[in-house]
């Protein structure tokens, strides 16, 4: 499912944790390697199974997003790749900025 994105993903690096939706108290602390409006990619050397839902939470300087998400690939003790599905207002806005923000690094670095 990993050539089914929607957008493009930029190159992020930013703490996360990620649980199960039925189970907040059981998160675990991962890395958010790639992000898009849609999604990310979350590095992990024990990823949930495809199609889990999930709540995600990013921590990036002093800005935080969460999200419910859908597991929609795993790469074996590497990590995994969700989808967003119901993103709040304020959070969505976050998202946005950062999302701006990488596309200026990327334009840059040409």
């Amino acid at each position: 499912m990993e050539q089914n994105r929607r957008g493009f993903r930029f190159l992020f690096d930013a703490s996360a944790e990620i649980a199960p939706e039925g189970s907040p108290g059981a998160g675990v602390s991962v890395r958010a390697t790639e992000i898009s409006l849609h999604g990310c990619y979350l590095e992990t050397p024990a990823p949930f199974a495809e199609l889990t839902p999930v709540f995600v939470k990013i921590f990036h300087e002093s800005e935080y997003f969460e999200a419910k998400a859908t597991v929609i690939y795993v790469k074996p003790a590497a990590g995994m790749g969700l989808t967003f599905r119901d993103i709040k207002p304020p959070c969505r806005i976050i998202l946005q900025k950062w999302i701006l923000a990488a596309l200026q690094n990327r334009s840059k670095a040409k």
